[in-house]
């Protein structure tokens, strides 16, 4: 079992990863957590170090020690559970996504637009997964995707989705032609009206401001009825319309 000092250039860079919500300058994403690494391992994903505070080495006899001071600095929760995996998340691009989705069938995108909280971003990322999505963009503007607390939100999902993040929204409108339905509390179709059969984007905005003018003025607003309020938590609509997409192309209901 080796240990690190405090002062490691390692610990120096997933401090600084975790502050600003980032890759470490490596590559790596900060996984916080037992369950983030296993569903790492699950997916195959490579592991650069796991590191482990002193208080909770014997449950992790392959980590790297440090001191609980130093895990304390590093840790993203309130709770830590005392071990942190180095994850290296798979590079993926538009064309992985556009074909066909994992089950065969056509190209089902979500649009990630201005998103902050990492929590509800995540939770996006897992409803993603969880209703056959083809693929995730998260626009400029948007929480990082490899934000610890986004990846504890996407419960892993993150690690097995394909994922493409930073492009601004003229670029994506740019390089993607498939129909864009953009989730928006006003629009005069329901979203069960909508055709979410043939290959499209689901575009999903920040709770605050709501989607994008550049989006909006190329998608056609759709909107999940609702009574006694007026919208959705964003990952709670992304569920809604995933699921709906999922009904039209025959999936399980």
């Amino acid at each position: 079992m080796d240990s690190l000092s405090d002062q490691n250039p390692l610990l120096k860079q997933i401090r600084r990863a975790v502050s600003r919500g980032t890759l470490t300058e490596d590559g790596y994403a900060v996984a916080e957590g037992l369950h983030l690494l296993e569903e790492a391992r699950a997916a195959g994903r490579e592991i650069g170090a796991i590191l482990v505070a002193e208080s909770a080495a014997s449950r992790y006899p392959e980590a790297r020690v440090i001191s609980d001071k130093a895990f304390r600095e590093i840790a993203s929760t309130e709770t830590p559970q005392g071990v942190v995996a180095l994850v290296r998340p798979l590079e993926w691009s538009l064309q992985d996504m556009l074909a066909v989705d994992h089950s065969g069938k056509d190209a089902l995108l979500v649009v990630v637009d201005g998103i902050q909280d990492p929590g509800n971003a995540g939770a996006v990322l897992r409803a993603a997964e969880a209703f056959g999505a083809s693929g995730v963009v998260f626009l400029k503007g948007t929480v990082n995707p490899y934000n610890p607390k986004c990846l504890r939100g996407s419960a892993g999902s993150a690690f097995r989705v394909p994922l493409v993040a930073g492009l601004d929204a003229r670029e994506f409108l740019e390089r993607v032609s498939l129909p864009l339905y953009a989730a928006m509390p006003r629009a005069k179709r329901l979203a069960n009206e909508a055709d979410l059969k043939a290959p499209c984007a689901l575009v999903i905005g920040s709770e605050g401001r709501g989607v994008s003018p550049e989006i909006q003025a190329r998608a056609e607003g759709v909107r999940i009825p609702t009574s006694g309020v007026e919208s959705l938590n964003a990952a709670v609509a992304a569920g809604i319309l995933l699921y709906e997409a999922r009904r039209q192309r025959g999936g399980p209901a």
